[in-house]
């Protein structure tokens, strides 16, 4: 039986790169205000392991989003399919991303998903053109993560 899995990645603001990565492929941030009131109201979660962010409740230092098409629980609010964790580290990013997510752009043009990223925050940092093989943008994530569009 395959196992499940979830990306994690290490961030210095967990709540904001949540937020661009939700935009840029369009999932769903993880929803768990139930679990978090639960926890707290049972003594189980100290208040300061929790921030709030824009109306929502988030455990201090992690945020998640989650495929939109994918099944999660409707309590804890965790996706039970493709997902990505942030969470907080406090040192600083100092080398080339070892794994990166490369983004498809479905049936737009590469320029217009580029550009889309640009205004959500991501930087370009280069261009690749292997003619026939293919073209794609590498780009940065607002914290500096590696990511390629293609």
């Amino acid at each position: 039986m395959a196992l499940g899995w979830k990306l994690v990645i290490d961030s210095h603001d967990a709540i904001a790169l949540a937020g661009f990565w939700a935009a840029a492929l369009e999932y769903t941030p993880e929803d768990q205000n139930a679990l978090i009131e639960h926890l707290v109201g049972a003594g189980q979660l100290p208040p300061a392991a929790v921030v709030e962010h824009e109306g929502r409740r988030y455990f201090r230092g992690m945020a998640a989003i989650r495929h939109p098409d994918d099944p999660f629980d409707a309590f804890t609010g965790i996706g039970q399919g493709r997902r990505l964790l942030f969470q907080e580290v406090p040192e600083e990013k100092t080398v080339k991303n070892r794994l990166h997510i490369d983004v498809h752009r479905g049936s737009g043009s590469l320029d217009d998903l580029v550009a889309r990223l640009e205004g959500l925050g991501a930087t370009r940092v280069n261009e690749v053109d292997q003619g026939p093989a293919g073209r794609w943008w590498v780009l940065r994530d607002p914290q500096g993560n590696e990511f390629c569009c293609s």
